[in-house]
């Protein structure tokens, strides 16, 4: 999610300077493309809550590290195969289903070319997320560093050259931008490929592919299928506030695609954050420590509003400056501003939310996160109809949905860990 929200910062940044309908499109065919992805991410965060089960045993007793492996190459068979069928459907249906949702001829063109061109990534993204799982999930996460500032540098170059026509190739806009991001992530799943066949360490039995067996399969999904609906559910109804605002104008648009961009920069830390709770509370709980559940989360909440204090503070102090990163308009910079202050307050509403419900995913038991974030959603929708259908508020307003969101994902996360029981839960 880290590495979506990245690439679809640096695509804003440079659609912004090519026009308002390019924009707006992007905000919803990139949440629409996330929808997506989601399936497939939402399986390698439960894949990498076992990794770190397994790992924590294997840590505990000096022995069965090779299980991951196990773990790894049947996720494999399984994002191969769900990919090559999101694939196939996206493209027969992602043009009508565009076009009966969107108001706009001009932004559901531009949405339906951005989609068509971003799709194919999606085989990539699948697999990266993949690789990603197995390095947080074994806590060896110096490796996405690396791959994070590969991937970006490979997005920025590209857009720059796609999009405006650089270096003899004819300027594509809203087509480049999505062609650079689904090309990035081939080098990125490139790079993940190299570098583990290089450098992992055999106890771990990568280098010997296992062939797809049901029983484990089956066992692996008992847990990853809920994260995987929950993860789509949660970007549906993203997908669902950018329709609404769609409605309001393009204008409208193209300042919450703006303002969404801005608020990937402290999302990158929350997410990595809240991943971190997630895995780490399995391995805890797998090396059979579930007192340490607690003083860790509270640990990892202060760590994060440390590091994202100062950088909130610094974007409502400097509004302009930072809105100017992903737009040249004055007009988008101007009406930009109240919805940025917005956003800042509502991250520092929504740091442990996120925090907390991947805790609650971290001690196995992925069934009650769905069940909680279904009922956030809810009234996330809620909030959504009356206060963009009926009301038909300017952005800002809008934006208080993150907010009223993330108290009721709180509420509910933390009354699961301090009244379930979730420690003896097995994976």
């Amino acid at each position: 999610m880290v590495m979506q929200q990245l690439l679809g910062m640096t695509d804003t940044a440079f659609l912004g300077r090519v026009g308002e309908i390019e924009l707006g499109a992007s905000a919803v065919a990139s949440v629409y493309y996330s929808t997506l992805f989601m399936l497939g991410l939402g399986f390698t965060i439960g894949a990498q809550i076992v990794i770190g089960r397994r790992n924590g045993e294997a840590v505990a007793s000096g022995k069965g590290f090779e299980s991951i492996g196990g773990v790894f190459w049947q996720s494999v068979w399984f994002l191969l195969g769900l990919a090559a069928v999101t694939i196939g459907l996206s493209y027969l249906l992602s043009p009508p289903l565009l076009r009966s949702i969107l108001h706009s001829d001009a932004i559901y063109g531009a949405s339906v070319t951005y989609v068509q061109w971003r799709i194919p990534g999606l085989l990539f993204a699948f697999l990266t997320a993949l690789f990603r799982a197995f390095y947080v999930g074994i806590t060896r996460t110096r490796t996405l560093t690396l791959n994070s500032i590969i991937m970006v540098s490979a997005n920025i170059l590209l857009d720059w050259v796609l999009i405006f026509g650089h270096w003899g190739c004819p300027a594509l806009g809203i087509q480049g931008a999505a062609m650079a991001s689904a090309i990035s992530e081939g080098i990125s799943l490139l790079f993940f490929i190299v570098w583990t066949l290089c450098t992992a360490d055999k106890k771990y039995a990568l280098g010997r592919p296992e062939r797809p067996i049901w029983r484990k399969l089956k066992s692996l999904l008992s847990t990853a299928s809920w994260v995987m609906v929950e993860n789509v559910l949660a970007v549906a109804v993203w997908l669902v506030f950018f329709l609404f605002i769609e409605h309001l104008g393009e204008e409208q648009l193209a300042i919450a695609n703006i303002i969404r961009s801005v608020s990937g920069l402290p999302w990158v830390f929350t997410a990595a954050f809240a991943s971190s709770a997630a895995t780490l509370i399995s391995n805890i709980i797998g090396e059979g420590q579930p007192e340490g559940v607690f003083p860790l989360l509270r640990r990892i909440n202060i760590m994060c509003y440390i590091i994202l204090l100062p950088l909130l503070i610094a974007f409502a102090v400097f509004p302009h400056l930072i809105i100017g990163v992903f737009t040249d308009i004055p007009s988008l910079v101007r009406d930009s501003v109240p919805t940025l202050y917005v956003m800042c307050a509502g991250t520092l509403i929504t740091i442990p939310c996120f925090i907390y419900l991947q805790a609650v995913a971290g001690t196995g038991n992925t069934k009650p996160c769905l069940w909680i974030d279904l009922v956030c959603l809810g009234i996330y929708l809620v909030f959504c109809i009356v206060v963009i259908a009926i009301l038909r508020c300017n952005v800002a307003v809008c934006w208080l949905a993150d907010a009223v969101y993330g108290i009721a994902l709180w509420a509910l996360s933390a009354h699961y860990l301090h009244r379930a029981r979730w420690q003896g839960k097995t994976v």
